[in-house]
């Protein structure tokens, strides 16, 4: 029985928070016998049928990057979408979006950059909803991005919504965070945990 643990990761590209629990996450693996599997999470989708759309999106911009990472998952796999999601959150978050980024990130994850023409794709949408359904569907609709269910060795599962953080756990640090939530959402009744209001994102 191997001991490492599965992180799988539901994840709105756009969204500057979960960029930095995404590298908290990766920060995690350097200190922990944890394993990253990359999925999904479309805030767009999620608030399509609200009479109010939190994210303020009323032109849909957010269905564009959510388009490219379906149509990377689904011709070349998780672990591709992960490093795309790495190549693309490196070059906007804390940076600015030009008609080259998107290309230039596929290009850099090994992909074919002709993939950024799947953001005009609307035939993809169902793919959008259905891998936003599946992370939505461990902790509920009251909540956001991003979402991880950590799948132990022995087969016990912990899903959160969240941590949602302003800057980057390093080393050891983010493995005691990582240590803490999982206790914490390892708690049977367990709900919902708040600090103070958000600070602005740190990506350094």
């Amino acid at each position: 029985m191997t001991d490492t643990t599965i992180a799988d990761l539901w994840f709105d590209p756009a969204c500057p928070y979960t960029w930095i629990a995404s590298r908290w996450l990766l920060e995690v693996t350097e200190v922990r016998p944890v394993e990253v599997h990359w999925h999904l999470l479309s805030l767009a989708a999620l608030n399509e049928d609200k009479e109010e759309d939190p994210e303020g999106d009323t032109e849909g911009y957010l269905w564009l990057p959510a388009r490219i990472c379906a149509a990377v998952t689904e011709r070349h796999g998780q672990a591709a979408l992960g490093r795309f999601y790495t190549a693309l959150g490196e070059r906007v978050h804390g940076g600015e979006w030009t008609t080259e980024t998107v290309p230039d990130a596929l290009t850099e994850a090994g992909l074919p950059p002709e993939l950024a023409g799947a953001a005009m794709d609307t035939g993809l949408d169902d793919a959008v909803r259905a891998s936003t359904r599946e992370g939505v569907g461990l902790v509920g609709e009251h909540v956001g991005s991003p979402i991880i269910a950590a799948t132990r060795p022995d087969g016990g599962r912990a899903a959160f919504f969240g941590p949602v953080l302003s800057r980057i756990p390093r080393g050891e640090e983010a493995g005691r965070l990582w240590d803490g939530t999982l206790l914490v959402a390892g708690v049977p009744g367990f709900h919902e945990l708040k600090g103070a209001p958000h600070a602005a994102p740190d990506f350094d």
